[in-house]
């Protein structure tokens, strides 16, 4: 089609932010379903429109974390008034999903200055007007943008022309430029080209764009494409030195046309991935398909399937920090019953030496008090284990995100000698001889560095000091393990064991492994009869089951940052330890330190 010159009055500029989608996926993964190439399925030289109209169909259905659908061009063969007004009907099949479409070769000729044609009458701005997620389209009307709300955040997608003018690439940079803060997905129909091993590399136009757009700009995170076969994709360096993943989606050359092939980027801020699949739903509902059907209805190759391993937060930092909630004073996080609270902020740490917090990294030196801030008298000393030199305890403003004081302690505790620190209580503090005989909760925040060798295996994270034979304790793995520790495994297995009050018993509680690198909440919480141990909220599995009432006690300090054996220290804690707290009941999840 001959490009042209008018610019449709419903093609006007528009760049406001858009309202939110009001289709709503789970806290922390949504999917965006992705129809290529259809071209050969709407042709009015004979074709059958069924498998598209079927997979919008059950995009419009499929409610279980669909918010948006983005097409990538070539909806049909020749770009005709018939075939535009086939793809007409057959996208109303998509109901009230919300969704792009943008141009194609086989849908349009020139660049995006051509002017008015049947594609811009069927899907133009005036198609997405009513959509929640639109967010404007440029003043030729052949490029859009929409703004989807998942997963606490918003997104922006781009759906750039086949060849974007530089009109086009101005208005798309002022659009990042209006939104500066949202990670973006840029469609187009032409990026990526693949070998037949699925490596992508990029065509011309999206050389062009690469240079002229994305490489600049680091919101830009996936960018997608169409028009050759077959799939592949290949992964960049933007400018920043942040990747930017490309991906071709193409499946006209399959069986049918395609059959309808969509794909679903299911977005996992939980887990730190995108999980993509490839499918026909056309295909999928056949009851009995014959051989060359069943071979289509999904396919599993590298290419079609496969996940993409995506740090969400450290790569969307640069242009979005991640909202951290605010500190909150201690008097906040006191519930009723708190028999102490330590936390290592101006408020909770001072003493000998240099006032806290200093800068980060800066030693915590011998006699150093955590104050206990319940006024209780359980105040905490810090000093050094062994010969061990000052970086073993420093000061920290890393913390986990839920914690109520934005600062910690990082120990630097090992075998190969042992070294280590501690923090510890005075010899009179009441904390020392509680037996908590009607429940209790600790609490702690700690984070494993990476990496994490084996010479950290069985070191203690808290612990009251004094051997369980001397308490008349004998049902354990020691007489020489002390009464109560929480202490973590070569595994990075959490192991709390405690010698109840009543009984000659150790019930001890397992998490799973740990991950290192990642800041976690740890609640041990006894309520009189059992011990349950969470970790960031979630209750574990390996709980004892055996009846578990109070704590052992030997009028003996308590003790961060490590456990003795025998009465005495190897190695100490390696990691950071953050807020602590100790209350005299137990408390349901909704009074963790994490609650808001």
């Amino acid at each position: 089609m001959a490009a042209g010159t008018t610019t449709p009055a419903s093609a006007e500029a528009e760049t406001t932010t858009a309202t939110s989608s009001d289709i709503h996926a789970p806290a922390t993964r949504f999917t965006i379903a992705v129809l290529p190439d259809t071209q050969y399925l709407i042709d009015e030289g004979g074709s059958d429109e069924e498998p598209v109209r079927a997979t919008l169909r059950h995009l419009d259905r499929d409610r279980s974390g669909v918010v948006f659908m983005t097409q990538l061009g070539d909806i049909t063969e020749h770009g005709t008034e018939t075939e535009m007004r086939a793809a007409d009907r057959v996208f109303r099949a998509a109901g009230d999903l919300p969704f792009s479409v943008l141009a194609g070769n086989h849908d349009v000729r020139g660049d995006d200055q051509r002017g008015d044609t049947p594609y811009l009458r069927t899907f133009g701005p005036r198609r997405f007007a009513a959509m929640p997620t639109y967010g404007g389209s440029s003043p030729d009307g052949y490029n859009s943008f929409h703004v989807i709300a998942a997963a606490g955040r918003e997104w922006l997608v781009l759906a750039l022309d086949w060849r974007v003018s530089d009109a086009g690439l101005g208005w798309t940079q002022q659009v990042l430029d209006d939104h500066p803060t949202l990670p973006a997905i840029l469609t187009t129909h032409d990026l990526v080209w693949a070998d037949d091993d699925g490596d992508a590399h990029l065509s011309d136009h999206g050389r062009r764009l690469w240079d002229r757009l994305i490489r600049a700009n680091d919101q830009i995170f996936l960018a997608l494409g169409g028009h050759y076969w077959p799939s592949g994709r290949t992964t960049l360096t933007n400018d920043a030195g942040h990747a930017v993943h490309l991906h071709i989606t193409n499946y006209q050359d399959r069986y049918y046309g395609g059959a309808g092939m969509v794909r679903y980027y299911s977005f996992d801020l939980a887990r730190g991935v995108i999980d993509v699949e490839t499918f026909s739903p056309w295909l999928r509902a056949k009851r009995r398909p014959t051989p060359l059907e069943a071979e289509h209805t999904e396919l599993t190759g590298d290419v079609d399937r496969f996940s993409v391993e995506l740090d969400f937060a450290r790569r969307f930092a640069a242009f979005a920090p991640p909202v951290v909630p605010a500190p909150r004073p201690a008097s906040a996080v006191m519930p009723r019953g708190t028999v102490a609270y330590w936390r290592f902020d101006d408020a909770g740490l001072g003493g000998v030496g240099q006032p806290f917090p200093g800068d980060d990294g800066a030693a915590v030196e011998p006699g150093t008090v955590a104050r206990d801030l319940t006024g209780n008298g359980n105040d905490l000393m810090a000093e050094l284990l062994h010969s061990s030199g000052p970086e073993t305890l420093t000061w920290s403003a890393e913390h986990h995100d839920g914690q109520p004081a934005h600062a910690s302690l990082r120990f630097d505790g090992g075998q190969s000698p042992d070294r280590g620190a501690l923090l510890r209580t005075g010899p009179d503090a009441p904390l020392n001889s509680l037996t908590f005989e009607s429940g209790y909760t600790i609490e702690t925040f700690l984070k494993l560095p990476e990496p994490f060798a084996g010479e950290h295996a069985w070191m203690g994270v808290l612990s009251w000091e004094g051997r369980a034979g001397e308490a008349g304790k004998h049902s354990g793995w020691s007489d020489d393990e002390p009464t109560c520790s929480l202490n973590l495994s070569g595994e990075r297995f959490l192991q709390f064991v405690v010698y109840p009050v009543p009984v000659d018993a150790d019930p001890t509680s397992w998490s799973h492994a740990l991950p290192t690198g990642r800041w976690m909440h740890v609640a041990v919480v006894n309520d009189g009869r059992h011990t349950t141990l969470y970790v960031e909220g979630s209750r574990i599995a390996r709980n004892a089951a055996e009846e578990s009432r109070g704590i052992t006690t030997l009028g003996k300090p308590f003790v961060l940052g490590g456990t003795q054996y025998a009465g005495s220290y190897g190695q100490g804690f390696y990691g950071w330890l953050g807020d602590t707290r100790i209350t005299g009941r137990a408390l349901g999840e909704e009074e963790f330190l994490t609650a808001r």
